[in-house]
């Protein structure tokens, strides 16, 4: 079976391959959840926050974004001091941070649906790291208070949401 190049070898980001990326809940929980992890994603390979991924789940209270929003210098420093995540002091307040930002998108229809509208009318080519919905995208989520949001990430969060098929033309997903 064909698969995107990044997947061909069993394990885990073969298993997120065929059974996440590409695909997501509408859910504001789902897409908080991409969002960190493509933040913490920023500088690092997918495998590693694959790998921490159940420890994310857990610190970050299942990526509920009103426990979040409600974090302090407490959680902030036990966060820090948790070798199980990505130890990283600017992405631990930027998803504090993002999830503040989260709870205020509420009153203009939600997170959802704000990231939705972003949505390309068509595919890019699978090579893409970047365009012009992904930089609208990133430029949007920073004016409301978002950070570590830069268009290439936005790209990638795109592309994990499934947005768009993200998927290699000869992938057997590139179809779904």
């Amino acid at each position: 079976m064909n698969r995107c190049p990044w997947a061909l070898t069993p394990g885990a980001m073969q298993s997120y391959h065929d059974d996440e990326w590409g695909r997501s809940e509408p859910t504001e929980q789902a897409y908080f959840e991409r969002l960190t992890l493509e933040a913490f994603q920023s500088g690092l390979s997918w495998a590693t926050i694959l790998a921490k991924r159940p420890r994310f789940r857990e610190v970050f209270a299942e990526f509920d974004v009103d426990a979040i929003a409600d974090f302090g210098p407490t959680e902030e420093e036990a966060l820090m001091a948790d070798a199980g995540i990505v130890r990283n002091r600017l992405k631990v307040t930027s998803t504090i941070r993002n999830a503040q930002a989260t709870v205020a998108l509420r009153d203009s229809g939600g997170l959802v649906a704000f990231v939705d509208q972003f949505r390309p009318p068509v595919a890019p080519p699978y090579e893409t790291t970047l365009t012009a919905e992904s930089q609208a995208l990133s430029k949007a989520l920073k004016k409301a208070g978002f950070a570590f949001v830069g268009p290439t990430t936005m790209h990638a969060l795109m592309q994990a949401l499934g947005l768009f098929n993200p998927h290699h033309p000869d992938c057997y997903l590139a179809e779904m």
